[in-house]
């Protein structure tokens, strides 16, 4: 049994604790503040720069995402999750391209993942949505 003074404490908790509420809430101004907040508390923290950077995707700072998804791949790797979630980057950029390469790649590392699958469906869609007919010009 572990006694709580075991438990080893990392500054950036509290704050990549609160960012993942307030991204979950939609709350996302929030959550970069409590993020970047982890990351100056706790630079090495790979899950406090990937919420950085999902925080940053959603207020639309895609040139602050991506030092912040550089970072977290430079501290961990080019993840499942870091691939995924630079896939969904791109994809709301309107990168489709770009975003097809990383889900896929994420993909080939995790077949079974349901949420890469459901956004690969998710792009699909996309992708359908915006390609028009070349007779329906303006």
């Amino acid at each position: 049994m572990q006694e709580p003074t075991d438990v080893k404490y990392y500054p950036s908790d509290e704050p990549v604790r609160l960012g993942l509420e307030h991204f979950n809430r939609g709350s996302y101004g929030i959550s970069q503040r409590y993020f970047k907040d982890a990351v100056e508390k706790s630079p090495k923290d790979v899950t406090a720069w990937i919420g950085l950077a999902a925080s940053y995707d959603r207020l639309r700072r895609f040139d602050l995402a991506d030092q912040a998804y550089a970072r977290a791949i430079r501290l961990g790797g080019e993840t499942v999750q870091i691939l995924n979630d630079q896939g969904y980057s791109y994809m709301l950029r309107g990168n489709l391209s770009a975003a097809r390469r990383k889900f896929e790649k994420a993909y080939s590392l995790d077949p079974g993942n349901p949420v890469i699958a459901n956004n690969l469906e998710l792009l699909n869609g996309s992708r359908r949505f915006i390609e028009r007919p070349p007779n329906n010009q303006p």
